[in-house]
């Protein structure tokens, strides 16, 4: 048996058995039972990744059953294993076997941890699915199942009214993009005849020019296709217009921001583009649209999170922010720079939220950063690893110059191939992403910087904590599960001290897993660039699961040096920025605000994308809803319907009972009433 069909199947084997039979067996032993066998899935992936490195490997489909035979639709249920899927493997199974250690200890107090296990195990399962998908309809099926597994996450405490509404959006927003995903495997069928991956893509060149008629016009059908295709990538992956849920989804609890919202569900939709990239090289001008969506993306949440208060909040933007970043790299064909960053990028941005993580157990599960400071002595160990995914994230290191071989963190590698790939890219398209994602380096390293300053440098700011104020004088929730509610909800109470409570340091299970992230967030890059992006290996090594060029590959090497020096130095300049507001002066962030008030409350309300969606979408569906409810549902249907009918069977019924006396004499008369009757109209038949 090949060690696929195991590492798939066990983490849904592993949900199967903590959810339905956690009561019986009890916390502990569900727990081991989800959280072994993602790391045995995490043992069986690793070697597959690492055969593809030394070129020891072949692509192959591991059969599993037939699925669908429907006229010309034939959809067997095969695993594809190449190097395209064992990137995601490797980065799926690592990443949840380490959510499900931390959240050992993260969730400890929680009284439905079987039911918290089983769920993440469950979405493990269908984000495997997704990735080793042979065809559309098994791609589709694994997409809809980290939907619902996420929507379950989110709203994992769903006494929480605020959980049940960010699971709900996130439902709904992605319901959008899969509407979008679903025409575009219906095109994909009506135009090639199959679902079958490796049929479509090997078919695709030869669609260039051709045209399909939709929506009454004819357009270029690869064009068609892979928009509708993107419409579904953007929506799992948080794009400009379909972004709203994520932020929302922090709600949460941190595991399953670091297991959702960092490096797995949300980067489906690049993965996806990846995939399909042989169909996207066929259409320019969808290549162009991806690439100005991702800019977009980029710069619209970075500015966004640089005026975000909630720890959690500022890594949520950030994941959407380097989510921008992929995917304007696939826009200008650099599908490998694409996947580069989703591979490092899971490694700090998941020890950036379970940074985050250990920062809230530690601070009572206050997630305000201005009630936070010189935490850096309390939590020592959570320091340096947040420290280590912050120099990762905002791409600390030195550029390869002359016999220098240069070195740097994770996001240094990854995140400068994007940028010199789109300057290499030489279209316009591509220039604008390059100077965007610039300027959106700059923002990320002033809110990483800005979010390492509140939390661990200056002034303890406890006092005016609630969740602090519980911890000192022990006023705690009444429900268990309330105490890990992730609440950002603080009402300061500055005549209560603090004196007496100090930060503690997270448990083991907690630690562990913020140091092999460490590993990863720190060599990532540097170990695994020659294979992934560089001209030398990196053909070798994707050997044909995505679209790789060399071309641009090789100019990307050879742009000029201000390219290549120009993130670094907005790198220092956003930390400067940093150093300056929250550590030389710290009454400069005030100073700032009140100088561009306009400025900062557009930049609170992101964009006034809530706001405008509940005025165009939400509120003309409640008025439609309530239009049908009390007009159309009670006052015509209901009225003319089954009330109606009631109605008249009661007015019947009292005009029958008026009849009915009950005497004798009152029913012979009708009888001879009825008689006269009868006996008139056939003497009145017989005369004519």
């Amino acid at each position: 048996m090949h060690p696929i069909v195991p590492l798939v199947f066990l983490p849904l084997l592993a949900a199967i058995v903590a959810g339905l039979g956690g009561r019986l067996i009890g916390n502990t032993p569900a727990k081991v039972v989800t959280t072994g066998a993602l790391f045995i899935s995490a043992a069986l992936a690793w070697p597959i990744f690492i055969s593809f490195l030394s070129g020891s490997a072949e692509a192959q489909v591991v059969p599993v059953l037939e699925w669908i035979n429907s006229g010309n639709l034939q959809v067997a249920w095969s695993l594809r294993v190449d190097a395209l899927t064992a990137v995601m493997l490797v980065v799926i199974t690592t990443v949840s076997s380490l959510v499900h250690l931390y959240s050992w200890g993260y969730m400890a107090e929680d009284p439905s941890q079987p039911r918290f296990f089983a769920y993440l195990s469950l979405f493990t399962f269908a984000m495997l699915m997704l990735v080793t998908a042979d065809s559309l309809i098994q791609m589709f099926f694994g997409w809809e199942g980290v939907g619902l597994a996420s929507y379950l996450l989110i709203g994992f405490w769903y006494y929480k009214p605020s959980a049940n509404a960010a699971a709900i959006k996130a439902f709904v927003v992605n319901r959008v993009g899969d509407f979008g995903f679903s025409l575009g495997i219906f095109g994909t069928f009506l135009v090639f005849g199959t679902v079958s991956i490796p049929a479509i893509l090997a078919a695709a060149p030869s669609m260039a020019g051709a045209t399909l008629g939709f929506a009454g016009l004819r357009v270029d059908t690869m064009t068609l296709l892979c928009l509708l295709l993107f419409i579904g990538a953007m929506g799992k992956s948080a794009q400009l217009g379909l972004h709203t849920w994520l932020p929302d989804a922090m709600e949460g609890p941190t595991p399953v921001s670091a297991l959702i919202h960092a490096a797995t569900m949300v980067t489906a939709g690049v993965f996806m583009v990846c995939r399909l990239s042989p169909m996207f090289e066929v259409s320019p001008t969808a290549l162009t649209v991806v690439t100005y969506v991702g800019a977009a993306t980029a710069i619209f949440a970075a500015t966004v999170g640089v005026v975000q208060n909630d720890i959690k909040r500022v890594i949520a933007y950030s994941t959407c922010s380097q989510l921008g970043y992929m995917f304007f790299a696939a826009g200008v064909g650099a599908y490998s720079a694409a996947m580069f960053h989703l591979f490092t990028h899971a490694f700090f941005k998941a020890l950036l939220f379970l940074g985050a993580g250990s920062v809230i157990h530690a601070m009572h599960h206050e997630q305000d950063m201005r009630y936070y400071g010189a935490l850096r002595k309390e939590i020592p160990f959570t320091f340096w690893a947040m420290l280590l995914g912050t120099l990762a994230i905002t791409g600390v290191g030195i550029i390869q110059i002359g016999g220098f071989p240069g070195f740097g963190f994770a996001g240094f590698f990854s995140k400068d191939a994007i940028l010199e790939s789109a300057f290499a890219n030489g279209s316009v398209h591509g220039n604008i992403a390059f100077f965007i994602g610039a300027f959106a380096a700059l923002l990320t390293s002033f809110y990483s910087w800005r979010l390492i300053f509140l939390t661990f440098f200056g002034k303890a700011r406890w006092a005016g904590s609630e969740h602090i104020q519980h911890a000192v004088h022990g006023d705690h929730h009444d429900h268990p599960d309330e105490e890990h509610g992730d609440s950002s909800h603080s009402v300061a109470h500055p005549t209560v001290g603090t004196a007496g409570y100090h930060p503690h340091e997270s448990p083991w299970t907690m630690l562990v897993p913020l140091a092999v992230l460490s590993l990863g967030a720190v060599f990532a890059g540097i170990g695994f660039e020659h294979w992934f992006i560089n001209p030398e290996g990196a053909p070798e090594f994707w050997h044909g699961s995505l679209f790789f060029n060399e071309h641009l590959a090789h100019a990307a090497h050879e742009v000029p040096l201000w390219v290549k020096l120009t993130p670094g130095a907005v790198m220092v300049l956003g930390f400067l920025i940093a150093w300056n507001n929250y550590i030389r002066d710290p009454s400069a962030p005030g100073r700032v605000v009140a100088a561009t008030g306009a400025l900062h409350t557009f930049l609170v309300k992101k964009w006034y994308f809530d706001e405008l969606y509940d005025v165009i979408f939400v509120r003309p569906a409640l008025w439609f809803g309530r239009l049908f409810w009390h007009r159309g549902d009670e006052q015509t249907i209901d009225r003319f319907g089954p009330h109606g009918a009631a109605y008249a069977v009661g007015v019947g019924n009292r005009i029958t009972a008026r009849i009915q006396s009950g005497y004798l004499n009152s029913y012979a008369l009708v009888m001879l009433l009825g008689l006269v009757a009868v006996a008139t109209w056939a003497i009145m038949q017989v005369a004519k």
